[in-house]
C-alpha cells in the first residue's frame, strides 16, 4: 500500500514539473517576437550611426569647401596686387641690397651709358636715350631676370622638398619638423624661403599667415598649392602624406608638360630669332661693303624717322613672335 501511494506521489510530481516546463517554456511566436524586436533594435543603431556618419561627413565638406573659398579669394586678393614695390622685387630676386642702393647703381649705370655714348661720338638725343635705358632699363631688366631664373631654380627643386615632407610624416615626424629638415638641406633658393616660413612660425606667425608670406615672396603657383594643401590638411584632417605625394606627382607632370613644350617651339623660337636678327646682320653687312650708303639713315631727319618707325614695328614683331611661342601650363 504504502508503495502504492510513493508511485502515484512520485508520477503526480513528475506531471507537476511537465506541466510547469510547458507551461513557463516561451512559445515560437514569442521567439519569433523577440526575435523582430533584436532585429529593429540593430536596424535603428545601424540608422542612427550612418546618419551620424553622414553628417560627420556633410560637415567636413562643408569645412572643405569654406577652406577653399577662404583660400582662392586670399590668392585673389594677392593677384590684385599685381604691382610689385621695389623692396618686393629685389627680395624675389633674391638681391640683398636696399632701394636707395640700387638707385645709386642705376645712376652710376646711367652715366656709363652716357659717357659710352659721348665717347663715340653719337648724337646728343641718342646720347641721352642711352642715359635713360641705362637708368631705367638695363637694371631692372637685370633684376627681372634675376627673379626669373632664382623662380625657376625653386621650381625645379620644389618637388623634392615636397618628397622630404612625405617621408618625415610616414615616418611619424611632425610637420614643423619636416619643414625644418628643408631649410637645412634643400638646395638654395628653396632652403631660403622655407628657413623664413620656419623662422615666421617661430616668432608667432600662424601657419596660414607664414604660407601667404611666403607665397608674396615667390608668387608661384606651386607655392600657392602647397599652401592650399597644408591649409585644408590642418582644418579638416586627412592623410597629409598622401595629399602631398599627390602634388608632388602634380608638379613633376608640370615641368615633363613645360618641357615637352619647349621643345615643341624650339623651332619657332629658332624661326624667331633668325628673323629678329636679319635686320641688324644686313645692315652690318651693308656698313662693310659700302660705309656711305646708310648714312642717309642716320644724318637726315627723314632717315631718323625711317629708322624710328623701323624700329618700332621691329619691336612689334618681336613681342608678338614672343606671345606666340609662349605657352603657359
Amino acid at each position: 500500500m504504502d508503495q502504492q501511494v510513493l508511485i502515484v506521489v512520485g508520477l503526480g510530481l513528475v506531471a507537476f514539473g511537465a506541466l510547469a516546463f510547458v507551461l513557463l517554456q516561451p512559445t515560437q511566436r514569442d521567439k519569433a517576437n523577440k526575435r523582430v524586436s533584436a532585429l529593429n533594435a540593430a536596424k535603428a543603431v545601424k540608422r542612427s550611426g550612418g546618419a551620424n556618419t553622414e553628417a560627420q561627413s556633410k560637415e567636413r565638406r562643408k569645412k572643405l569647401a569654406e577652406s577653399l573659398a577662404a583660400l582662392d579669394s586670399k590668392t585673389k586678393d594677392l593677384k590684385k596686387k599685381k604691382r610689385l614695390t621695389l623692396t618686393q622685387t629685389l627680395e624675389q630676386a633674391g638681391l640683398p641690397v636696399k632701394p636707395k642702393h640700387f638707385y645709386i647703381a642705376s645712376i652710376v649705370t646711367a652715366l656709363l651709358f652716357a659717357l659710352v655714348g659721348l665717347i663715340s661720338g653719337q648724337k646728343l638725343w641718342i646720347t641721352g636715350l642711352l642715359f635713360v635705358i641705362g637708368g631705367l632699363g638695363f637694371p631692372r631688366w637685370i633684376v627681372n631676370f634675376l627673379r626669373k631664373r632664382r623662380q625657376k631654380k625653386f621650381v625645379d627643386e620644389f618637388s623634392n622638398a615636397i618628397d622630404v615632407i612625405v617621408r618625415g610624416v610616414k615616418s611619424g615626424l611632425p610637420v614643423n619638423e619636416c619643414l625644418k629638415i628643408i631649410a637645412r638641406e634643400a638646395p638654395r633658393p628653396v632652403c631660403d624661403e622655407f628657413h623664413m616660413l620656419t623662422e615666421g612660425i617661430r616668432v608667432g606667425l600662424s601657419l596660414e599667415q607664414a604660407l601667404e608670406r611666403m607665397y608674396e615672396r615667390m608668387p608661384l603657383q606651386e607655392v600657392n598649392f602647397f599652401g592650399i594643401v597644408l591649409m585644408i590638411q590642418q582644418k579638416t584632417g586627412g592623410n597629409l602624406a598622401e595629399a602631398l605625394g599627390n602634388l608632388a606627382i602634380v608638379l613633376r607632370s608640370r615641368k615633363l608638360m613645360e618641357g615637352k613644350i619647349k621643345a615643341l617651339s624650339a623651332e619657332a623660337k629658332a624661326s624667331a630669332y633668325i628673323i629678329g636678327s636679319l635686320p641688324f646682320l644686313v645692315m652690318g653687312a651693308v656698313k662693310v661693303a659700302s660705309p656711305d650708303y646708310l648714312e642717309p639713315l642716320f644724318n637726315t631727319r627723314v632717315g631718323n624717322f625711317i629708322l624710328i618707325g623701323a624700329g618700332m614695328w621691329m619691336m612689334t614683331g618681336i613681342v608678338v613672335m614672343k606671345k606666340m611661342t609662349q605657352i603657359k601650363v
